[in-house]
């Protein structure tokens, strides 16, 4: 039987029958594909898709997220490729379907959407079953890790992503929600922008009490920790980016662990 569903990107994508030979265009897909037990089915990921170390060995590389390599792409005959509408170039997605590739784009700019993608993800792929079982981990600690964030004044954090020139994140992307989640308060989240360039001086104004350095877009190192010393924050933390930009079963490990990054206490 058919089953046809709309993606992120407003398009309708049918599927007679499970994928069982799939392309990921994100690592944090990749990963997501292989928690629900679709590992084997993965015929080609990008040079960024990481994790699981194990599971990806000798998998096709296809290129970048921006830059992949289409023809060989389709080479491998895939019953369903995986993009994303931020981390993916539009017109790369239109070329793969006017194959007649399938293309599933994903867009999640809340925790709740991360979690609604796991379940998409398991109806598209007949994995349901396994996405059900990450639901059931994940659904509840998000409740508890939200309530006792909401039950206590919230941090405010400074999150950079990229240095020279410093840029750092507005209001409208899933870094800000899982922050606000975990009990921070982004103080740049009053900003329309997704991603847009700062000052050191336009931070100090906004007086975060934490500040939080990941190692990816941008990897910060502890050589870094001394530019910020200057605005006032009581903690200046090197932080693993995956934890506050991968979508996915990632989110477990992050509301395990961010709470207490934030000194709000962590999850449980």
């Amino acid at each position: 039987m058919t089953v046809t569903r709309v993606d992120a990107s407003g398009a309708a994508v049918a599927l007679a029958c499970p994928p069982r030979r799939i392309v990921s265009l994100l690592p944090s897909t990749t990963e997501t594909l292989c928690a629900l037990g679709l590992a084997d089915a993965l015929v080609g990921v990008t040079t960024y898709c990481v994790e699981p170390r194990a599971a990806l060995r000798g998998k096709a590389r296809v290129g970048g997220t921006k830059n992949p390599d289409l023809d060989r792409i389709r080479a491998l005959a895939p019953d369903l490729v995986v993009a994303n509408v931020e981390e993916n170039v539009r017109e790369h997605v239109e070329r793969l379907r006017a194959w007649g590739v399938p293309v599933w784009v994903t867009y999640p700019r809340t925790v709740a959407d991360s979690l609604r993608m796991i379940r998409e993800l398991g109806e598209l792929t007949g994995t349901e079953a396994s996405a059900g079982a990450l639901l059931a981990e994940l659904e509840p600690l998000l409740e508890r890790v939200r309530a006792d964030g909401a039950a206590r004044p919230a941090v405010a954090v400074f999150y950079p992503i990229w240095r020279a020139p410093y840029m750092t994140i507005g209001g409208d992307t899933y870094i800000h929600d899982l922050l606000a989640v975990c009990g921070g308060r982004n103080v740049f989240g009053d900003r329309s922008e997704r991603y847009f360039r700062i000052t050191l001086d336009e931070v100090a104004v906004r007086r975060p009490e934490v500040v939080l350095l990941p190692d990816e877009p941008f990897r910060f190192r502890a050589a870094h920790v001394k530019d910020f010393a200057g605005l006032g924050a009581r903690r200046i933390q090197l932080v693993d980016g995956k934890l506050f930009s991968w979508y996915g079963p990632r989110l477990g490990a992050a509301l395990r662990t961010v709470p207490a990054l934030l000194g709000a206490g962590a999850g449980r």
